[in-house]
């Protein structure tokens, strides 16, 4: 499984009704990650799947641990039984060790979840921190400013992106970087 059109009904069902701004958020990130095909060739079907479900572990019946990232991962392969790349995507988005560690999860993290290639990782995290939580695009410092705004600066959420806030621009501007050698500037 990794079906984009599973991962879209699969998101909706689990985020529409109890989480409409994180499944708009979800489908914006989706419509990121279609962009990036230039780049991926045949690992875009897989990271545009991702990109629907990475944050369906924030569904009211999905929480166990608190990291939204392992809880959905823990899901989709314990569940549905879902590919171990798009499992592990969903794990590791958004520099997700971070979280894990303050969490106290990070051996878990790993034990259960190896993490794909560093690009596709990259990937990941330019399509969820460049779209806004109702889905539009946003630069990576307004992304950024706007978790830490909506959290709080002592929650979990607000300190994991603190410390992985240089992972996080150093993925964007990676991606940034290979799309603009790919689409040349208009002007």
């Amino acid at each position: 499984m990794g079906d984009i059109a599973w991962a879209r009904d699969l998101a909706r069902k689990l985020l529409e009704r109890p989480l409409p701004r994180r499944f708009d958020h979800s489908r914006g990130v989706a419509g990121r990650a279609e962009t990036l095909s230039p780049l991926l060739g045949a690992d875009a079907v897989l990271l545009t799947a991702a990109a629907w479900l990475h944050d369906i572990g924030y569904a009211p019946e999905l929480v166990d641990t608190g990291a939204h990232q392992l809880d959905g991962a823990r899901y989709l392969r314990d569940v549905c039984g879902a590919d171990e790349r798009l499992c592990s995507l969903v794990a590791h988005h958004s520099c997700a060790v971070f979280e894990a560690d303050q969490r106290g999860l990070l051996d878990v993290l790993h034990a259960e979840f190896p993490q794909d290639t560093p690009r596709m990782v990259r990937a990941m995290t330019y399509c969820d921190m460049t779209t806004s939580p109702v889905g539009e695009p946003v630069d990576v410092d307004g992304r950024l400013a706007e978790i830490y705004a909506r959290y709080g600066a002592d929650h979990v959420v607000s300190r994991s992106i603190r410390e992985a806030t240089g992972c996080i621009t150093s993925a964007v501007r990676s991606i940034e970087r290979e799309l603009s050698e790919v689409r040349p500037a208009s002007g």
